[in-house]
């Protein structure tokens, strides 16, 4: 088991990705026993790591810096509260609700269900995502709320387009798109709620 960090090390080096004299000088540290987040950095490294963690950690993180970078933020509407709940509901959904399909015709149906956190993540995502994937197709799409969730329908124009829903599932139906990163941002400015 000690090989394992000596392996990924010799792996990155001969990747290019880590500088031979950071390897070695981060071998050779003593273990962490307390010391800052900047002890950590390796000096002199061609490239630190983008990825800030655990992803709403980065994805706060990613929005913190660009509206620090931004010289007209208006910091008094700033709202990063909203922005961690939307993606609080984000991780709810992707990991806590239940989908199943059925398929009807050219109509694939989801049940979406879900008790607490997960109840409202669905309730409150899968309307909002139908009205963006209507947008860019090629799917007709419907949510309707329910007690215990949501039925997500979409209905495809070719058996393509249908094979291509089921491929991706209730899951990648509701990952698709680009329009998550503009909308975290307007969040967090003020400029829509969650």
């Amino acid at each position: 088991m000690k090989r394992l960090p000596l392996l990924i090390a010799a792996l990155a080096i001969l990747a290019g990705a880590v500088p031979v004299y950071h390897w070695i000088s981060a071998s050779n540290a003593t273990p962490n026993t307390g010391a800052s987040h900047s002890a950590h950095v390796l000096h002199g490294a061609a490239e630190l790591p983008k990825e800030g963690g655990q992803s709403a950690f980065a994805a706060i993180a990613e929005i913190v810096a660009l509206l620090e970078a931004d010289p007209e933020t208006d910091w008094s509407k700033v709202d990063i509260a909203a922005l961690r709940e939307h993606l609080v509901d984000m991780n709810n959904l992707m990991l806590g609700a239940k989908a199943t399909s059925t398929v009807e015709g050219d109509t694939i149906r989801f049940r979406i269900e879900g008790e607490g956190g997960v109840l409202r993540a669905i309730q409150a995502m899968v309307p909002a995502h139908a009205a963006e994937l209507n947008k860019t197709g090629p799917w007709a799409v419907d949510a309707q709320t329910t007690s215990d969730g949501a039925v997500l329908s979409v209905k495809a124009l070719t058996a393509e387009d249908l094979a291509k829903a089921r491929a991706l599932g209730f899951f990648g139906l509701m990952a698709k798109g680009s329009h998550h990163q503009p909308h975290h941002l307007a969040m967090a400015t003020g400029m829509m709620n969650h």
